[in-house]
């Protein structure tokens, strides 16, 4: 079996997907005519050119005007439905999505709105085909910290929905310490935390996510391995970080795949996971990201199964659901 059969076969753990970034160029054209959105694009061609990124600030600022075709609770399904499907075609039976309310209410959007919607597209996933999915609420931390509180407060009616919070967009300038209060009152409501630290950002600010915000789990991290004394507390500690590969090049974190720290960071006892972030505009879904690397570094099978086994080791799945996984990622013959 070829390591590419062996990816496609591998049952997999996805933990760190922003749902509003697997908008696909179809998708966001048809909204758009829908609510006769203007958008600086007159073709599926224009809207894929303008992906081109040489920062995390020029996504940014094309992710959130793609963002304004979503409007209506069937968009919502619309969006979340076609990721799904992606997980199907993948092998991903778990799922930890990220999403941005703030993106919509400063829209006039509102939890009532988007909410029903993704939960609709989810329990049918979960019916049709038993996808496992779990939701992380987002705070843009470009925004101010009492955004982010009324933000949780809104989201208070679906927190029985909603199984973490998170901390996302322009990371330089807007370390995690400015989110603290919203973060311990967050895990006060008994919700999980995440954050995303160390991809533009400095070794400084994944300490910040680690002992300020409390987080269970670092999203990105990549820029960790500059920080010897946070290298050995992240493998000590088995904190997972939730690497995005493919993000990670069209960020410009890295210039080429070639040159990507994931397996050395692997290779030093952390507890690396990989995943596609917005795949839709960084060029791939999960299995792509595996592509990538088996592509450009040196693979072993043994470092693919223990990277997708680590996806479900760091999800928040119960115990004896990680392990009956992880146990199927070991079971697949070559």
């Amino acid at each position: 079996m070829t390591i590419k059969t062996l990816i496609a076969q591998l049952p997999k753990a996805e933990l760190h997907l922003h749902i509003e970034g697997s908008l696909e160029p179809e998708l966001m054209m048809a909204l758009a005519k829908k609510h006769n959105v203007a958008l600086p694009y007159q073709t599926l061609e224009e809207v894929k050119a303008a992906y081109q990124f040489d920062s995390l600030q020029s996504f940014l600022d094309l992710y959130y005007l793609g963002a304004n075709v979503l409007q209506d609770e069937d968009d919502f399904f619309q969006l979340m439905w076609a990721y799904l499907c992606h997980c199907r075609e993948d092998n991903v039976v778990h799922t930890e999505i990220m999403f941005d309310p703030q993106t919509h209410t400063d829209r006039g959007i509102g939890f009532d709105v988007f909410m029903p919607g993704f939960l609709r597209a989810i329990e049918k996933a979960r019916a049709e085909w038993g996808q496992s999915c779990l939701l992380i609420m987002s705070f843009l931390r470009h925004l101010s910290e009492q955004s982010a509180f009324e933000t949780l407060a809104s989201a208070e009616p679906w927190l029985a929905h909603i199984d973490a919070v998170g901390l996302d967009s322009s990371e330089l300038g807007n370390p995690p310490e400015k989110f603290a209060r919203v973060f311990a009152k967050a895990g006060e409501l008994g919700l999980l935390r995440v954050a995303h630290a160390g991809e533009e950002g400095p070794p400084e600010y994944v300490w910040e996510a680690l002992d300020v915000l409390n987080v269970d789990r670092i999203d990105h991290g990549v820029r960790s391995i500059e920080d010897d004394a946070l290298m050995a507390r992240l493998a000590e500690e088995q904190m997972a970080l939730t690497v995005c590969p493919l993000s990670n090049i069209k960020l410009c974190v890295f210039d080429d795949m070639t040159q990507h720290n994931i397996l050395a960071l692997l290779d030093k006892g952390l507890l690396v996971t990989v995943n596609a972030d917005d795949p839709s505009y960084f060029g791939g879904y999960l299995n792509q990201n595996f592509l990538a690397m088996a592509e450009h570094l040196p693979l072993t099978e043994a470092q693919l199964r223990r990277l997708v086994a680590n996806s479900f080791t760091a999800s928040f799945l119960p115990d004896e659901t990680k392990q009956k996984w992880i146990d199927a990622v070991y079971a697949v013959a070559v």
